[in-house]
């Protein structure tokens, strides 16, 4: 008589009759299904800013193309701390050892609070940090005013995200979940009334964001504090500052930041190299990247369900079934991208035009543009999901710095020449020593298309080779 299926206290692990352990895909998508619907949230957060801000202009919709990018590059380098919350709190939940998971949360909070002084700088500095790029005087003064308000509430994104990611990291995504939709939903009101009744422009949205953040952000304190299931993390006194742990954190966290920045960084001045060819080229490749980003955050969230899963089961000591759930997740990820990508593709013709002022003379060639290029954001999809999947996991396993290196390198040293050199015609780029073709868009686009599946093979050549079983963390 065969004896009856048991689960394994490991994570998403299930015994068959015969005793063999399995991945319990249910609830591999049970962690996953509120993660993607958080990522899925930040992707309507930026369409829905995409969509407020194409309603003033063309060149409205380029100033923020110029920008974005390269505000969370800024972002996620210096909130490289709140990333490293995750893996701490995963591997904390995994070994039973509750309050370092609530101490590693308090950290980052504390981090985050350091760099406000740090992100007001450089927001004043943002007509300096633009003025290399050359690009037309009232787009880059459309930016500057995204750009400023943008920054100075930098730092209650990284507070919050370091929350998030106490939630993310004990498996609670639908806490996440619920003060995602409730920031999303003021940020949506508050976008209408800033931007459009209270006249403030393109500076109306960043403003939005920074006050919806900070109602998501004392929200989500009150929650990690007061709620009553989560007593045994014993946040309410573990918030003092402990400078050893903080340099501990940031020596995790940091790499996790570098190499976000690297890769947003090099993707950054490939959306400035749109600008610069042009409002068309610029405003074509911010919907674009708007669009994709429906394939790109949720996909975040697959990978995010990596982050936790394998760091669970570093915690409990079993890095061979962290392996496994780590293929389980790379499959997964790679799965939806490709399959969102190719829907992309198919449906831009009637998706570009409502991102668009119909009214605005460059509309029509914005349009014509933009699906062009959907083609080609399309095709780099697959390997995207390849990427996210394999450098999560790694974050899961605290494998940080040797893929921050890699992404750094291929970014800056591969993927940035060469998106200049296929984008412009001789003597209009921003340097003359590299070889041009101008192919436009569509040749920068096609850079992108080659870096993407570089990296992605890379990263999951890295997660395959085992390195990061030797890497422990505290």
């Amino acid at each position: 008589m065969n004896s009856p299926v048991r689960h394994s206290p490991l994570p998403a692990q299930r015994f068959d009759a015969q005793g063999q352990a399995h991945v319990d895909w249910r609830m591999v998508l049970a962690l996953a299904g509120p993660l993607i619907a958080n990522s899925a949230i930040q992707a309507a957060l930026n369409l829905i800013d995409t969509w407020f801000i194409g309603r003033i202009s063309t060149h409205a919709l380029a100033g923020m193309g110029a920008i974005h990018w390269l505000t969370i590059v800024f972002i996620g380098l210096l909130g490289g701390v709140g990333m490293a919350v995750q893996t701490l709190v995963a591997q904390a939940y995994g070994g039973r050892r509750f309050t370092r998971a609530s101490q590693a949360t308090w950290t980052a909070i504390w981090a985050a609070v350091f760099t406000v002084p740090l992100f007001v700088v450089i927001g004043l500095m943002g007509k300096r940090i633009l003025a290399p790029f050359d690009l037309q005087a009232d787009v880059t003064e459309l930016a500057l005013q995204f750009w400023q308000p943008r920054m100075f509430g930098a730092g209650l994104g990284s507070a919050l995200w370091a929350i998030l990611g106490f939630f993310n990291g004990i498996g609670r995504a639908r806490v996440t979940l619920f003060i995602n939709l409730f920031t999303l939903a003021i940020n949506a009101v508050l976008a209408q009334v800033f931007i459009f009744h209270f006249h403030w422009g393109i500076a109306g949205a960043a403003w939005a964001t920074n006050c919806a953040t900070a109602v998501g952000l004392l929200l989500a304190l009150w929650v990690f504090i007061r709620a009553r299931d989560l007593s045994l993390y014993r946040a309410h006194l573990t918030w003092r500052l402990h400078w050893g742990r903080l340099k501990s954190q940031f020596q995790l966290g940091l790499p996790m930041g570098v190499m976000l920045a690297a890769d947003l960084f090099g993707f950054s001045l490939f959306q400035l190299m749109q600008v610069k060819l042009g409002p068309v080229d610029g405003a074509a490749s911010q919907v674009v990247m708007m669009l994709t980003s429906i394939a790109y955050m949720p996909a975040i969230g697959i990978a995010l369900a990596g982050t936790t899963l394998v760091g669970q089961s570093i915690g409990a000591g079993d890095k061979a079934w962290a392996r496994k759930l780590g293929n389980f997740v790379i499959v997964l990820a790679i799965a939806y991208m490709g399959s969102i990508g190719l829907i992309l593709g198919l449906t831009s013709p009637w998706l570009m035009p409502l991102f668009v002022n119909t009214h605005d003379a460059l509309s029509e060639e914005v349009i014509r543009t933009g699906i062009t290029i959907m083609w080609l954001a399309a095709a780099y999809q697959l390997f995207d999901g390849m990427t996210l999947g394999s450098s999560f996991c790694l974050r899961g396993a605290g494998d940080a710095t040797i893929p921050a290196v890699l992404v750094l390198a291929m970014s800056w040293l591969f993927f940035v020449p060469l998106a200049h050199s296929l984008a412009f015609n001789t003597g209009f780029g921003w340097v003359n020593f590299l070889p041009q073709f101008g192919f436009g868009a569509v040749g920068g686009w096609s850079a992108a298309v080659i870096y993407v599946c570089l990296i992605g093979l890379t990263m999951l050549a890295r997660w395959r080779s085992k390195a990061w079983e030797r890497i422990r963390v505290g």
